[in-house]
């Protein structure tokens, strides 16, 4: 294969609903399917598991049929790995509401999931957890993070698929030296340094060909938010549920995003962009700062260098701009997470994925992907092949919590600088399950008043009006 096509099966291979990621794999970790002990026995209920997923499996169709087979013989059981290539999120509703029958479905919305908890589509999973040798550990799944997945009467109806870390504005670094700028502090800091990616040639090609910032929608725009001190989705104050990007504090904000969009500093389809387009334009030397997930700060230099060896292309994670009290907001994104549906035509069989997907076969298989398709291990040496290069060690799990696996391979590069900043400062955002009808709005008008198509004064009442009509807030 040739280099030059990574990026776009990279590109290609990560949906929406999934948050993101990169690097690791495991090795050397105590755990009842490890290598050595054996592939569990068939299974006791019917020897089949069904699996809607957006980010687990292969990157290519072939790929996608290893894993699968692999991880039939791993597990004893038939397994069918559904995997759309795009559409995910609406594939998962329209599963769940249609009575399609999955043994397990990959999710990354804990607002979807109270909605879910809500219809009784989902099975409470709190006796399995709790009773799981593997899953009841800290040093698998440590035991602060199962209040992620419970619902609102207290039970636990999801099993983590991998660690999820934080987004944040992703900047070039090496544009930055190349014109002598710093790591912007400030909002006035930050317009300085996107107009000179505008207008100052940083990619050196004689052409003003290169935007400032590029988003996807509002995804994911907390960094720059930050610096008015507005947490995105709901935060409660006095028990009442309020929306800081739908407050009178977010007009000037919106106001200042519309003055890039008006000079042209601000990539103008961010509207539009999907997060591969937005990635693409990073890639490419189209853009100088994106706004997007920890893991892929790895990600990006990795794809750059295994492009061309000699790039001088460097990505850095940078702290989100703080607010006039010194606070710094960053967004911990919703964890990927696994349901087994009430309707689930295997249940036993999905819990025994749920072990194993946390122990160290199942990371390895998670991260490394297949043997001797995607790495090759010789006396204890892991080496991946071109196919295993190209997915990065990503099949589904480039990070996870489980503490005892370690990596065979070297942290890629930024990336650990990125989740220091992401473990120091990122918090959970507030998941109610009124969210994804409140969110249609405030995308809408935040939307409107970034691009100038509406005053942004007037985009934030008119949103203040729908949400209180709607009783999306108090």
């Amino acid at each position: 294969m040739k280099k030059n096509a990574v990026i776009a099966m990279i590109l290609a291979g990560t949906t929406l609903l999934s948050a993101c990621g990169t690097n690791n794999s495991g090795v050397a970790n105590s755990s009842p399917y490890a290598s050595g002990t054996g592939s569990p026995a068939a299974s006791a209920d019917g020897g089949k598991l069904e699996i809607l997923t957006g980010n687990v499996g292969g990157k290519t169709p072939e790929g996608n049929a290893e894993f699968e087979k692999e991880l039939s013989e791993k597990l004893g059981l038939d397994v069918t790995l559904d995997k759309p290539a795009s559409d995910y999120d609406q594939k998962v509703l329209t599963s769940l509401s249609s009575g399609a029958k999955y043994d397990l479905i990959e999710i990354s919305d804990l607002a979807k999931l109270d909605v879910f908890i809500n219809q009784g589509v989902v099975t409470d999973l709190s006796d399995f957890v709790q009773n799981s040798t593997v899953l009841s550990d800290p040093s698998v799944i440590p035991t602060e993070e199962w209040e992620q997945v419970k619902g609102p009467d207290g039970k636990i109806y999801g099993v983590f698929s991998k660690f999820q870390g934080a987004t944040m504005p992703i900047i070039r670094k090496d544009w930055l030296e190349k014109l002598n700028l710093e790591e912007p502090k400030t909002l006035d800091e930050l317009y300085t340094v996107l107009k000179a990616f505008k207008e100052d040639d940083p990619d050196g090609d004689g052409k003003a060909n290169t935007y400032g910032l590029s988003t996807s929608g509002l995804y994911d725009i907390q960094g720059i938010m930050s610096a008015a001190g507005l947490k995105s989705r709901y935060v409660m104050q006095e028990g009442k549920r309020t929306i800081p990007y739908a407050t009178d504090a977010a007009i000037p904000m919106y106001e200042w995003f519309a003055k890039l969009v008006k000079e042209g500093i601000m990539d103008p389809n961010f509207i539009t962009n999907d997060t591969a387009k937005m990635r693409n334009l990073f890639l490419t030397d189209r853009v100088g700062m994106i706004t997007y997930w920890d893991a892929w700060v790895g990600m990006f230099n990795n794809l750059k260098k295994t492009e061309d060896p000699n790039t001088t292309f460097q990505a850095e994670g940078i702290l989100s701009i703080p607010a006039a009290d010194g606070t710094i907001l960053m967004r911990r994104g919703d964890p990927d997470f696994w349901i087994i549906p009430a309707n689930a035509p295997h249940p036993e069989a999905a819990k025994k994925f749920l072990e194993f997907w946390n122990t160290q076969e199942g990371i390895t298989l998670g991260s490394l992907g297949v043997e001797d398709f995607d790495y090759t291990l010789d006396n204890g040496a892991y080496t991946l092949t071109e196919i295993g290069e190209t997915a990065n060690m990503d099949h589904g799990v480039p990070y996870w919590y489980n503490s005892t696996v370690k990596s065979p391979f070297p942290a890629l590069p930024g990336v650990e600088d990125a989740m220091a900043l992401s473990k120091q400062y990122a918090t959970l955002e507030l998941s109610l399950s009124t969210w994804p009808d409140a969110e249609k709005i405030v995308n809408n008008y935040a939307l409107k008043a970034m691009s100038g198509q509406m005053a942004a004064k007037d985009a934030v009442a008119q949103m203040q009006k729908e949400l209180k009509g709607a009783n999306l807030i108090d």
